[in-house]
């Protein structure tokens, strides 16, 4: 028999001597393994690591002054958020607190005597110098943003009340190049020539021939809407402008056009004296318009009558832009009058003065109208909610019980400024005579149906007549809305700066007068000598 003990002293073998394998393993109960130095070191280890870091954190807290812990499980309660980056007990509690300081405050007057900081800089030093507790300092939080709420609102206020005035102004660039082309119309006969030359007459009444209405007092303005359609034209041989103008500024108009010819286009001058059978007793209602008191207050009066600092600084502006006088002049409502004014001719693009075209405008004169008179963009739907967002319900005032029992509040409106209309059909209607009729009903109901110029009796005139067009044709607001979409700008056919910010104006858009600009001849000696400059330079 053989006896072996394994190294580790864990197992026995016996087994026996006869030759025949008879052996039997006895397992041994271990003892006590020896210890885990490795384990150890790794632990001394890491505790030397995290040591340190963890002196330094408790340190901190107890320099920032919260609360004081006097054992590990504080300290873990403490120390844990921080690492882990979730807030206190103690942050949620104040910031709870702060909610609820604010929320009370809400209801509270402040008093009128308060001396507040005007800016952020004085408010953190006052907070800082006289420690407030939590509710006083939501108090004077409060109290400052009020005041400076207020403050921005005034700004904004006398910022639209400074451009209104700014845009009923006349430039003085514009001034001296109205006087100075009246002097010429009295002195050069080159400047008095006839408009167009007596063997183009007979294009007047040509119905092949492509006819643009312009109504305006502004030659600069004019000048670039005729100079914008003919360079953008693919065929500007078969443009005619008819441009009407008042009385005064006649002389300066037809001066400008014969000096500067827009060959190979044919333009017309003439003033509204010239047309003799445009007058007050023709046209009665609009020498009530011109004598009305209402009328009057509404367009000459106080403008800033009736605001407040929480009016809206937008509808502010809206309200400035609708007491503009150019609403009650006779050359505005002239539109309306088309028919009567060219008896000869079958169909006219209108035009206002505030546009430049940048796309041959030919195809037109080739859309099939399907019966309607009055080809426009609609301006209830497009990207830009401010601008094409415009309803009954923007014009018209329906809490009139004239306006709810006849009016549609969600009907979609239409732009003036570049439309095509067919003037055979309008003949055949009363759209002049319905016109006519809701500007009465406006002056009977003191200015209360509506107080936007001369767009809302047309939206209700041409009711049923409009035929809707691409919004490619016709892009609107860059008079009014800065974050104008450029791209748009550039693939629109007709530009237009409705509003009060004109690109001839200091108060027009710098990125959006480029459009305008272009087409302005800043070379021209009259241009030049009342230095109407280019931005650009």
């Amino acid at each position: 028999m053989q006896l072996r003990i394994s190294p580790s002293m864990r197992t026995i073998t016996i087994s026996s001597n006869n030759g025949v394998l008879d052996s039997m393993k006895v397992k041994v109960g271990a003892g006590a393994r020896p210890p885990p130095y490795r384990n150890l070191f790794y632990t001394v280890l890491i505790l030397a690591f995290l040591l340190p870091f963890v002196f330094i954190l408790a340190a901190i807290v107890t320099l920032e002054g919260v609360d004081n812990c006097s054992s590990f499980d504080c300290l873990g309660r403490r120390l844990g958020p921080k690492f882990l980056g979730r807030r206190t007990d103690h942050s949620v509690r104040f910031i709870r607190d702060l909610y609820e300081a604010l929320n009370h405050v809400n209801f509270e007057e402040i008093p009128s005597e308060a001396i507040l900081p005007g800016s952020f800089d004085e408010f953190l030093f006052e907070i800082k110098k006289n420690q407030y507790d939590i509710k006083t300092f939501a108090v004077f939080l409060k109290a400052t943003m009020e005041s400076m709420d207020r403050e921005a609102k005034r700004a904004k206020l006398a910022e639209q009340l400074h451009k209104h005035f700014a845009a009923d102004a006349i430039p003085k660039g514009i001034h001296c190049l109205s006087l100075r082309l009246a002097d010429e119309y009295s002195s050069n006969a080159q400047a008095r020539k006839q408009l167009p030359p007596p063997e183009l007459l007979p294009s007047l009444s040509d119905n092949s021939l492509h006819h643009f209405v312009l109504l305006t007092d502004n030659v600069l303005a004019a000048s670039v809407v005729v100079s914008s359609t003919v360079r953008s034209s693919l065929r500007p041989m078969k443009i005619v402008f008819h441009v009407i103008t008042d009385k005064k500024t006649y002389p300066v108009m037809h001066s400008w056009f014969s000096l500067h010819p827009p060959s190979p286009a044919i333009v017309e001058v003439k003033g509204v004296h010239q047309f003799d059978w445009l007058t007050r007793d023709n046209v009665p209602i609009l020498e009530a318009i011109e004598s009305h008191h209402g009328v009057q207050n509404h367009y000459h009066g106080n403008h800033v009558k009736g605001s407040n600092i929480t009016d809206n600084p937008r509808i502010f502006a809206s309200k400035l832009q609708a007491r503009s006088p150019r609403y009650i002049s006779l050359l505005n409502h002239l539109r309306i009058y088309l028919p009567e004014l060219f008896p000869n001719l079958n169909k006219v693009i209108f035009l206002d003065d505030d546009v430049v075209i940048q796309r041959d405008l030919s195809p037109l004169w080739d859309i099939n109208m399907s019966g309607k008179i009055n080809g426009a963009v609609e301006t209830c739907r497009g990207d830009d909610k401010w601008v094409m967002s415009k309803r009954f319900r923007t014009y018209f005032n329906f809490s009139h019980p004239i306006i709810s029992d006849n009016l549609d509040q969600d009907e979609c409106a239409w732009a003036y400024g570049m439309n095509i209309f067919d003037l055979n059909a309008w003949r055949k209607t009363k759209i002049r005579d319905s016109y006519h009729y809701w500007l009465q009903e406006n002056l009977n109901s003191n200015l209360t149906l509506w107080k936007f110029g001369t767009l809302p009796p047309a939206l209700i005139a041409f009711r049923g007549y409009v035929h809707p067009i691409d919004p490619s044709w016709h892009m609107l607001g860059l008079g009014y809305q800065e974050k104008t979409n450029i791209d748009n700008v550039r693939k629109s056919a007709v530009i237009h700066y409705n509003g009060q910010c004109k690109p001839w104006l200091e108060i027009g858009f710098k990125h959006l007068k480029p459009f305008w600009t272009k087409y302005v001849n800043y070379s021209n000696e009259f241009i030049r000598n009342c230095h109407i400059l280019n931005p650009e330079e």
